[in-house]
């Protein structure tokens, strides 16, 4: 839908497993982005980035959409939308082709990705990118920009990234349940990257590594390409569940415990600090020792961190020279980036989304890493080919909205 102003609208869904994002943005004359709607809703029904209850997810999506519609001031029908868990699989692929006429043209580009993709892919995933690292024109190396270089054989150097077709269909068909047109679905890592890493991180080198609630999700750049990406079963929730079995607390005042207490080094903590704890049934609270819930939470970090530093090692790549970045909302922990210093043994930083106009305040933050990089990846998209994006409907009445969700829902 086209505001007054005539201005591109778009809209972007983070289906997280802790929580829903929705972001609205306008596209001006000048083509930038300017956000003018946000809702959030706490995640329910999804867990690892899969769908375990279709209408607790529905009803989640359903509320972010609606808070970010009213605070925007117009109707969502359509978005790009983030996906991640533990079903996302990565391959890396090659392909040969002739080059036509003698000069690498859009066709022999397009030629070489199909050729590269020719490989045993299981039954039940579907190739959701194809990524290039690195294109060769009669064994020179490192081509970035092969078109229009003169040559005789193409080859690409490819990095594939699969999804479960069902969790995917069980995610659409969620949005849709909502009232929600698909333009496009990005891995969330690679949305996180639009929005927290710099060019010249990605041609040094970098690893980004994003925790979400269910997983951690890596993607690697050399070279400005993307050369790996990864997911790790572990996130914040296995903190939370940590903290609940440790301290013997319900799991919502563990998570609450976690966001305003946790550290992930015992180091960092007075040891003589005490905080209170509620207990389970009706017995009463108690008091523990700070330090005791550092101690918790920094043996689950070492672990992540641990498996971290052996998948790199695992993936054959050169020296991050950039180092790595650390973003999504349990990053933010008080100790997380010094204790990857000091497991990973190279540069941490923390990943903040960068600032946009109209940006809201509470944006700009790490846990909206994915939802600010999917609105740049779709900003992105509309400058290459504005043609391509499926605009908003018109607006409609509330009574034919109401009809509409009706008529989906029952």
């Amino acid at each position: 839908m086209s505001r007054n102003n005539g201005n591109e609208i778009i809209a972007a869904l983070d289906i997280g497993t802790s929580k829903i994002l929705a972001l609205v943005a306008e596209i001006n004359e000048q083509k930038e982005l300017k956000v003018i709607g946000f809702g959030t809703e706490p995640s329910r029904g999804l867990k690892k980035g899969v769908v375990v209850n279709i209408e607790a997810t529905v009803n989640s999506i359903d509320q972010a959409i609606r808070e970010a519609e009213k605070v925007a001031d117009c109707e969502i029908n359509t978005v790009f939308a983030g996906i991640a868990g533990s079903h996302v699989r990565s391959f890396d692929g090659h392909g040969i082709v002739r080059i036509n006429e003698g000069e690498v043209s859009q066709e022999d580009i397009d030629g070489v990705i199909d050729a590269s993709q020719a490989m045993s892919i299981p039954s039940d995933q579907r190739i959701l990118h194809v990524l290039p690292k690195d294109f060769v024109i009669d064994g020179q190396e490192g081509v970035r920009e092969p078109i229009g270089m003169s040559g005789v054989r193409l080859e690409a150097d490819v990095h594939i990234v699969t999804v479960s077709r069902s969790a995917e269909q069980n995610i659409i068909k969620s949005m849709e349940r909502c009232g929600l047109e698909v333009q496009q679905i990005i891995l969330g890592q690679l949305a996180s990257s639009f929005s927290v890493l710099s060019n010249d991180e990605k041609d040094l080198g970098v690893c980004l590594v994003d925790i979400g609630g269910g997983t951690s999700d890596i993607v690697v750049f050399m070279g400005g390409q993307i050369v790996a990406t990864k997911v790790i079963p572990i996130g914040g929730n296995h903190v939370t569940n940590d903290i609940a079995y440790a301290l013997r607390t319900p799991e919502k005042e563990a998570e609450e415990i976690k966001i305003k207490h946790a550290c992930t080094t015992s180091k960092m903590v007075n040891k003589e600090e005490l905080i209170e704890v509620p207990s389970v049934g009706n017995r009463s609270p108690r008091q523990i020792e700070l330090e005791r819930l550092a101690s918790v939470v920094q043996a689950r970090y070492e672990e992540l961190f641990a498996v971290i530093n052996d998948e790199i090692g695992k993936m054959n790549i050169e020296k991050l020279r950039a180092g790595i970045v650390l973003t999504g909302g349990t990053s933010q922990l008080n100790g997380a980036k010094e204790l990857a210093e000091e497991i990973l043994e190279t540069d941490v930083r923390v990943g903040f989304p960068k600032d946009m106009n109209g940006t809201f305040e509470n944006i700009n933050s790490p846990i909206h890493a994915t939802g600010v990089g999917l609105l740049l990846f779709a900003l992105e998209k509309y400058k290459n080919n504005p043609h391509d994006l499926i605009k908003q409907k018109a607006l409609e009445s509330p009574w034919l909205r109401v009809k509409s969700w009706l008529k989906s829902n029952l």
